[in-house]
């Protein structure tokens, strides 16, 4: 009887309250697709790009965001993080007046690589007074209308902030099976419409495409304020909130150029930052992995081997988390089918979580582009690239 509640009932108690009382997460109805009106005026806002090693994809980002057709001052600026395949020299030879590319200095103690190549771009955005710093993946390309839609927005009602979750690859086999989940959880994670409220305390931002005004961002404590942070979007969007309204959505005007091929590229992504989501904590570890056993697998377990109205819960919650994936499958043009696999792949978060704890206390957390970023590696190094 016991084991029948807490298998069956605790489960499906947990999705109703997603499906009817999250937010509407599930819904994904925070896009840009809806209208926003044309400013008096087009602010000037300077693109920043961190990159490091991303010959593979920077001539396409970067050549996006030249073709802005943006009305007011627009500049790009490049920081080539000590790249070592030519990522710098590959993106002069684009030859735009809009760009600007800058070497990378060496990296202080206590700064994650990214955020120090931001931090300069940030200094070459005060340097020209722009009101606007758009913050850019190297390996995220924009379509032509992109920044004017995102100035407008931020202007419409004085947002400090506005994010877009980029379009992720999502043409393998192993992207179809992980890809939207990602975003599934992350809005589950952080409500869209959470974000959006200027009453919630819930803030995040999508690293891949943030437009921040520059004054706020100073008030904030500028990117030195986040500088140890591996997540450093959400973090970035926690500041930001505390200085004025956010706003984050789904997109399809920035689209990713990083394929993920195989399961271990995802598994790799998530695995360098999932633990520090949970802030290290070997209890909040323990707490997630039980709790996602318990969300996850135990419909699925009472659906098919336990009998009665506990199996009965068990398919209803299995049923409710397919229809709530949904949208997000839609999305990325998938199967709905894909929507009975959902347990499987929380079974697979899961293990990527389980193994970024590994990572971290083996001395190897936030891996990214050769560097250790996380704990006390992060806090114990003495600088350099």
């Amino acid at each position: 009887m016991i084991a029948g509640i807490l298998f069956g009932f605790v489960p499906l108690a947990v999705w109703l309250y997603l499906l009817l009382f999250h937010r509407g997460f599930w819904l994904l109805r925070e896009r840009d697709t809806m209208s926003v009106r044309e400013p008096a005026r087009w602010p000037s806002v300077v693109a920043v790009v961190p990159a490091r090693n991303e010959a593979d994809v920077i001539q396409r980002s970067i050549a996006s965001l030249i073709a802005q057709d943006y009305k007011g001052e627009f500049h790009v600026v490049l920081v080539d993080d000590q790249s070592e395949d030519g990522t710098g020299d590959l993106a002069r030879a684009l030859s735009s007046p809009r760009l600007t590319v800058l070497k990378g200095a060496d990296r202080p103690a206590g700064w994650t690589g990214k955020l120090w190549a931001m931090n300069q771009g940030g200094d070459h955005a005060r340097a020209k007074a722009a009101e606007f710093v758009w913050f850019t993946d190297a390996d995220i390309a924009h379509s032509p209308e992109n920044l004017s839609r995102l100035v407008a927005r931020a202007e419409e009602d004085g947002k400090v902030l506005v994010s877009l979750m980029a379009r992720l690859s999502c043409k393998t086999a192993a992207e179809h099976f992980l890809i939207p989940a990602f975003v599934f959880f992350f809005d589950m994670l952080f409500p869209f419409g959470a974000v959006n409220d200027p009453k919630s305390r819930v803030a995040a931002a999508a690293g891949g495409c943030m437009l921040a005004r520059r004054t706020a961002l100073e008030a904030a404590g500028g990117i030195a304020a986040i500088r140890h942070n591996i997540i450093d979007d959400c973090a970035l969007g926690r500041a930001m909130k505390s200085q004025g309204p956010i706003w984050l959505g789904l997109t399809d005007r920035a689209i990713s150029l990083r394929p993920y091929e195989h399961l271990a590229d995802i598994r790799q992504m998530v695995a360098r930052s999932a633990y520090a989501q949970l802030s290290y904590s070997p209890l909040l570890l323990m707490g997630t992995l039980l709790g996602l056993t318990l969300v996850y697998i135990a419909p699925v377990m009472t659906a098919l081997f336990a009998w009665g109205i506990s199996q009965l819960a068990g398919w209803l919650a299995w049923v409710i988390m397919a229809l709530m994936f949904q949208p997000i499958l839609r999305f990325y043009r998938l199967s709905p089918l894909w929507g009975a696999a959902l347990p499987l792949i929380g079974a697979f978060y899961a293990a990527f979580t389980l193994e970024s704890a590994l990572q971290y206390w083996s001395g190897k957390g936030g891996m990214w582009k050769g560097r250790v970023q996380a704990g006390q590696a992060l806090k114990g190094e003495k600088g350099g690239a």
